[in-house]
């Protein structure tokens, strides 16, 4: 039986997490580890590795997950001054975790390039 990551051990409540967001199908919650004064994480429920791995029947999914990161940096207040949303794919891209998940960044100057 494979392993469940830290993603969905928290979706599972078996690991606490300060949720900011949850519906069917997703959730948001405080990155432990801030890179930004605001950091959430937003993941789908279902198990999906990367973006690599998105099949056509997720496009519903990644849909609604866009729309939720729009209504989030809302409520945040941080439209006004900008945010940036980061997806990494792969290990040499970044990601740490194989759970799909999106990074909304926002509260401070973002450089580019990103590093």
């Amino acid at each position: 039986m494979t392993q469940k990551s830290i993603f969905q051990r928290i979706i599972d409540r078996e690991i606490p997490a300060q949720i900011v967001y949850e519906d069917d199908r997703c959730l948001a919650f405080r990155d432990v580890n801030p890179q930004a004064p605001t950091h959430i994480l937003l993941i789908p429920k279902k198990p999906i590795t990367s973006i690599a791995t998105l099949e056509d029947a997720d496009a519903a999914l990644v849909g609604h997950l866009w729309l939720v990161i729009r209504d989030l940096a809302q409520q945040l207040g941080v439209v006004d001054g900008g945010y940036r949303v980061v997806v990494n794919c792969g290990r040499d891209a970044g990601q740490t975790v194989d759970h799909l998940h999106f990074h909304l960044l926002a509260g401070r100057t973002l450089d580019w390039p990103p590093g």
